[in-house]
């Protein structure tokens, strides 16, 4: 099992990277800093008769990249009660993966499974579900299922770390993905 983490935080070592390294410590795993690839967003042509055209971004490499893994985390801070701006234009260009004749998106997403990191700073147990229940929705349409998700609480750097549930969380988690039969470095 191979483990790809998509980080969509903009802040470098920010809460959202400190509670995905908590979760994956000892097990070994490949990281995308979103923040630094340059995803544009979706021109749809979902409905055009050629379908999309191609895009000169860091898109494809980084869908190839997911393909390539068994699990998928998704970390991101909640802005405005939905994953960040650059999780969304990623997410959005499925579409044109699912249009993409040079493999079965849909059917190869169905073969992996996802977690869900997310850490918010106002409420954020109850502020964020709207924020899970899109990507439960999201990842449904692509028959590939939620395992989990940790929803902390932090604002300002090193916030993370006040976060009792969170930490114990990700711990558990951890133990978890350690059990799976995942290769543990070290």
């Amino acid at each position: 099992m191979s483990i790809l983490v998509l980080q969509g935080s903009t802040r470098d070592e920010g809460n959202t990277e400190q509670l995905s390294r908590l979760v994956l410590e000892g097990v070994q795993h490949k990281e995308i800093l979103l923040r630094d690839k340059q995803i544009l967003p979706i021109h749809d042509q979902r409905h055009t008769e050629g379908g999309f055209d191609p895009v000169d971004d860091d898109y494809d490499d980084v869908i190839r990249e997911v393909l390539q893994h068994d699990t998928l985390v998704f970390a991101t801070p909640v802005y405005w009660y939905t994953v960040s701006g650059k999780m969304k234009n990623f997410i959005d260009r499925w579409s044109q993966s699912l249009r993409d004749s040079r493999f079965d998106f849909k059917a190869e997403m169905a073969q992996k499974k996802a977690y869900v990191l997310v850490v918010g700073g106002d409420n954020p147990r109850i502020k964020a579900m709207p924020l899970i229940q899109q990507l439960k929705y999201t990842f449904d349409y692509v028959g590939m299922p939620l395992e989990g998700h940790i929803i902390a609480k932090a604002s300002k750097p090193g916030d993370i770390w006040n976060d009792k549930r969170a930490i114990q969380e990700a711990k558990w988690l951890n133990a978890e993905l350690q059990k799976s039969g995942l290769t543990v470095i070290g």
